[in-house]
């Protein structure tokens, strides 16, 4: 028995998938919505968001994505909880490869984000979004005069150091090298700033405290002396990883394996679209995941009006 053929497949339930599920739902296309873990994606995390507009005392991730989800349903978008492990192309539609079983679509949005790699070490689960942070840019306005940390050592810690030094009062630079990955323009920037201290040959074993944050444990790798250091925030920044595993050999990505894509969202392959984190370049906003899903959903349109 052939698969149910739906007019467009959304591969990710966050911002960019629920906009384009939004928009697709509108056009009176029958729109499949494919969500691995949780809808909402990973802004779920964030207790406050302040930078979405029409929010001006802000609104949680939960809150906003939840909204988002309704507005979706509301045109009609289905959604399930599944896994895509494998996408192919049938001769006049793509066939997907799910937990729940074959899915078929004649166009496909995909929108699955990327996973920011973590720490692995105790406290970090427990304080996610109550002191543990992976995006400056969204929580750092949070920690106004406050002392927080920065772990990392690529371009995207030091970003997030600069950034962070513009609102706290200390940031504590943490690396477990002595060297830095990231280009020395920035590493020299950042030792420019007077409120940024670099710690390094360190690592984090731990993240302390009751209802948010207290401190951190840390471990000098060359002398192996062990230490507490006390701090409102940390924020982690030691790489992500687009979630395109199943996707090699299928579209065209960049070498950190992020989708690449043209101004209108649309992949190598026609018929297959991109939106969001996932897709090469972009700034990890909601407002652009959303801006991104917009787009995708229009150029799906386009494609299957062709």
């Amino acid at each position: 028995m052939s698969p149910l053929l739906y007019d467009v497949i959304i591969i990710g339930g966050g911002p960019a998938g629920l906009t384009a599920a939004l928009y697709t739902g509108r056009a009176k296309l029958k729109t499949l919505v494919i969500e691995r873990a949780f809808i909402g994606g990973q802004i779920t995390r964030s207790e406050k968001v302040d930078n979405y507009p029409g929010f001006p005392e802000g609104i949680t991730g939960f809150d906003l994505t939840q909204q988002m989800q309704i507005q979706a349903e509301k045109y009609g978008a289905e959604i399930i909880s599944a896994e895509v492990t494998a996408l192919n192309k049938a001769k006049d539609s793509f066939e997907l490869s799910t937990e729940a079983g074959k899915l078929s679509g004649r166009c496909i949005i995909i929108c699955g984000g990327t996973e920011r790699n973590k720490l692995g070490v105790p406290g970090e689960e427990e304080f996610s979004g109550r002191g543990v942070s992976y995006c400056a840019t969204c929580d750092a306005p949070f920690y106004n005069d406050k002392v927080v940390a920065a772990v990392g050592g690529g371009n995207m810690a030091i970003y997030e150091a600069l950034h962070l030094s513009e609102f706290a009062k200390k940031v504590y630079l943490i690396h477990r090298r002595q060297g830095f990955r990231a280009d020395a323009v920035l590493v020299d920037k950042a030792k420019s700033k007077g409120n940024i201290e670099m710690v390094l040959d360190t690592v984090i074993t731990s993240i302390n405290g009751k209802d948010s944050i207290q401190s951190l444990s840390l471990n000098n790798l060359k002398t192996q002396k062990t230490s507490d250091l006390p701090v409102n925030g940390l924020f982690v920044a030691v790489g992500l990883q687009p979630n395109t595993a199943y996707l090699k050999g299928v579209v065209d990505m960049d070498k950190n394996g992020s989708i690449l894509v043209n101004d209108q969202m649309e992949t190598s392959v026609s018929g297959i679209l991109c939106a969001g984190d996932i897709r090469s370049g972009s700034i990890r906003q909601v407002i652009s995941a959303a801006g991104d899903g917009a787009v995708a959903a229009l150029s799906a349109k386009r494609y299957l009006d062709r």
